[in-house]
């Protein structure tokens, strides 16, 4: 007797193992078909897909996967927050994204994964075929997991650029770290200032090391001195105020400028500790606009990354990459601006 659709011989959902049964194939060859199309003869393929189709299989929407070749979803992978940070800039790119997304008619699937595990997250939604595609947003690990998708031929999009492999072939979009903190340090030249530090990132940072480029040309450009001005240090507020006091005692800068509002914050700290008032005494602008950046008092001026314009640009990469025949976009690196408040 032949089993009604979506419901095997004694009546239950059919499972992989009946798939298998109905083609007349192992199970792993239909966990292939399902998962690794690209592995089977097109006959072997043809008629999994027939068996699927007559038993009504649906693993996880694999059946519907298989059919239309599409899920609708993209897959972000979220890390959990940092402590002591004031970081809010993937909030912003997320909810962009899952704007973007959805007026290109996908949704948006977040998923965790070990910090200390670049490609931790990514396996188990290509095993079942959960996700069209992905948006990889942590580039400034290096990219271990876009050279560990492309060879699986996974379709991803990149917010920020290769760093570490400039021959990488996949899509990206990225904000101009340089001419964003170039811009910061004109502006405090435009002030007046001509002794202006540095605070960034660690050098093995490859986003913080784009920034400070950025400060460096803008004081070479004017002809002002960097020796002694500069300091990289962890991304958080009690680092910052430990080396901006450094700086202050050392250097005796006139302005900062900052990789990260996170740091900003921590020479705002150092300032009340000593009592000097931040656009008044010293000058401090930090990086990425946060919601901090717009409420701590006078406000702090701020290099803002145009993460909805990113976003729209990331899905339209998407959809070049979705589309029969797939197409790659050209990729992306657009220019920051600057928000102007009362610390500098």
């Amino acid at each position: 007797m032949t089993p009604s659709l979506g419901r095997s011989a004694n009546g239950s959902p059919p499972t992989l193992a009946d798939v298998a049964e109905r083609a007349g194939v192992s199970r792993q060859t239909v966990s292939n078909a399902v998962n690794n199309p690209d592995l089977l003869r097109a006959d072997t393929l043809a008629r999994v897909q027939l068996a699927i189709d007559e038993l009504g299989y649906l693993p996880n929407r694999a059946a519907r996967n298989l059919r239309t070749r599409a899920s609708h979803l993209i897959g972000l992978r979220i890390l959990p927050a940092q402590e002591g940070t004031a970081n809010a800039t993937m909030d912003r790119f997320v909810h962009s994204l899952v704007e973007a997304s959805r007026e290109a008619g996908y949704h948006v699937l977040l998923f965790t994964g070990d910090p200390t595990d670049p490609v931790a997250g990514y396996d188990d939604l290509l095993r079942s075929t959960a996700v069209d595609a992905f948006v990889v947003t942590d580039t400034y690990l290096g990219n271990p997991q876009a050279a560990w998708l492309a060879g699986r031929r996974a379709p991803f999009v990149a917010f920020g650029r290769p760093w570490d492999d400039p021959g990488a072939d996949h899509p990206w979009v990225d904000v101009d770290g340089a001419a964003g903190a170039e811009l910061a340090t004109k502006h405090l030249i435009g002030r007046g200032h001509e002794r202006i530090a540095w605070l960034g990132w660690r050098k093995d940072s490859f986003i913080g090391e784009d920034r400070r480029s950025g400060w460096t040309r803008a004081m070479r450009a004017h002809g002002f001195a960097t020796t002694g001005l500069a300091s990289r240090t962890e991304d958080t507020v009690a680092s910052g105020r430990e080396a901006s006091a450094v700086l202050l005692d050392e250097a005796v800068p006139s302005a900062f400028v900052c990789a990260s509002d996170t740091l900003a914050m921590g020479v705002l700290h150092t300032l009340a500790e000593r009592g000097l008032h931040p656009g008044r005494d010293v000058a401090v602008v930090g990086f990425d606009d946060s919601m901090v950046a717009q409420l701590v008092p006078p406000g702090l001026t701020s290099v803002r990354q145009p993460l909805e314009e990113v976003a729209v640009m990331v899905v339209r990469a998407l959809e070049g990459l979705l589309s029969h025949p797939p197409r790659r976009a050209d990729d992306v690196l657009l220019t920051p601006a600057l928000t102007v408040r009362g610390s500098s």
